[in-house]
């Protein structure tokens, strides 16, 4: 399967009379916009805000990030299952509004969601300090139950961001990059000396508002099953759930996966990057025993050499993570974890919830557990007052200038455990 995509820089966001992208601009009319994310009932008002780098603004609580991104050429369209049809996509062209986002915020759906500063110590933990934010600030109506405000707030960020990608359709990309995963038999005649290697992408799927969806099902529904890693890039898998902000995949970060991304780079020079096996995150020992099973199977089936493994949350994931490690080990299949940390404050506790001594190449994203000062901002989009209650925060988070001392958990994407952050360590 091969997808071009057309990266179109955005250096600013502005309020317009149009929605179009002008000069690397993007105008955005807002009453239209508005006017095609509304019409739901659970929702009585949505109120847009723009937020870009360096200034002093604060975004919370954070409930998803998207890219804007469109369909220009090639069968199905911009998140399959939601937005369009459920056809095949990652295929043919695309085009993405880079440096873009629509951010959902508002009233709080589960106590897992995050903050976004967009200057001082905290903007340098998380991504979308960098991006020109369009944030829509939802209010549902009254006593909603939670499963269905989040959905309501799923879908106007996917449709928001639709309708903002719709912009680049006529735009002709800054850059163009050609990303190309053969058939096993084709990709074997053409790399015959390269070592297969495979993305083994654990999905967050516990359930409870611990949600992602794939093709628009519910991924705790599915069995571990392969994909191209183009079809990641149109959509097909989009974040639904409010684990701790700091290690959620939110859907831009499923778009722009660097784990898919940097297998890419180095496919047919080092490796042949043969594609991704999806598997999700179990609660119980029996789907848990069942989906690594199933993983290692794939991961046999497919005659790979070695697999990149990431997770997504911590604790009971962590297990998930172990299994899948040591029952792929198991067919004589090297392995590479990715995952981040909850080391206590003082970074001396236990950093997994389970171990396994086949783990015995594993990359960090940083330790959640980890203190943090956030100065009071001029501005304030969404609500400040779940700082005390939102995973990391703690009773007397929330100062009365408005600043807040909390766990770095509190920060939107701060220990991406697919590594779209800066943080890590190095063992000397």
């Amino acid at each position: 399967m091969r997808l071009e995509l057309g990266n179109i820089f955005i250096k600013d966001i502005q309020f317009g009379e149009s929605t179009k992208v002008e000069n690397g601009i993007l105008y955005v009319n807002k009453e239209e916009l508005l006017e095609v994310i509304g019409g739901d009932n659970r929702i009585t008002s949505i109120e847009a805000d723009i937020a870009k780098p360096g200034e002093e603004t604060r975004i919370m609580p954070v409930k998803d990030v998207i890219e804007p991104r469109v369909k220009v050429e090639g069968p199905g369209g911009i998140f399959p299952g939601f937005i369009n049809k459920v056809d095949m996509v990652g295929s043919g062209k695309t085009n993405a509004l880079k440096g873009a986002a629509i951010v959902t915020a508002g009233k709080i759906v589960g106590f897992q969601e995050g903050i976004i500063d967009m200057s001082g110590p905290g903007a340098k933990y998380t991504p979308f300090s960098k991006t020109n934010n369009l944030i829509l600030v939802c209010t549902p109506v009254d006593d909603l139950p939670q499963h269905d405000h989040e959905h309501a707030l799923r879908m106007v960020g996917l449709k928001a961001a639709a309708y903002i990608g719709e912009a680049g359709r006529h735009i002709v990309p800054d850059e163009v990059k050609v990303y190309e995963t053969l058939p096993f038999l084709e990709g074997d005649k053409k790399y015959p000396d390269l070592p297969k290697v495979a993305y083994v992408y654990m999905l967050q799927t516990q359930g409870l508002l611990h949600d992602t969806y794939v093709y628009g099902v519910d991924a705790k529904k599915i069995v571990p099953t392969l994909i191209y890693p183009t079809e990641v890039m149109d959509g097909a898998i989009v974040s639904g759930n409010c684990v701790s902000a700091c290690d959620k995949n939110p859907t831009y970060s499923h778009l722009n996966n660097p784990v898919i991304e940097d297998l890419y780079e180095r496919h047919g020079k080092d490796f042949n990057f043969v594609g991704a096996i999806i598997t999700n995150e179990n609660v119980t020992l029996a789907d848990k025993e069942r989906s690594s099973n199933w993983t290692a199977k794939l991961a046999e089936m497919s005659g790979l050499d070695a697999v990149i493994i990431s997770e997504e949350g911590f604790g009971n994931p962590d297990t998930d993570l172990m299994m899948n490690c040591k029952k792929i080990a198991g067919k004589g299949i090297k392995t590479v974890l990715i995952t981040d940390e909850y080391a206590g404050r003082d970074g001396a506790s236990q950093s997994l919830a389970d171990a396994d001594k086949t783990a015995d190449a594993v990359v960090t994203a940083g330790n959640a557990n980890e203190i943090v000062e956030l100065p009071a901002m001029k501005k304030v989009i969404g609500d400040l007052k779940p700082a005390d209650v939102i995973a990391g925060g703690f009773a007397g988070s929330l100062k009365d200038d408005g600043s807040i001392v909390a766990e770095l958990q509190v920060i939107t994407g701060s220990t991406s455990e697919i590594g779209l952050n800066k943080l890590s360590a190095t063992e000397y």
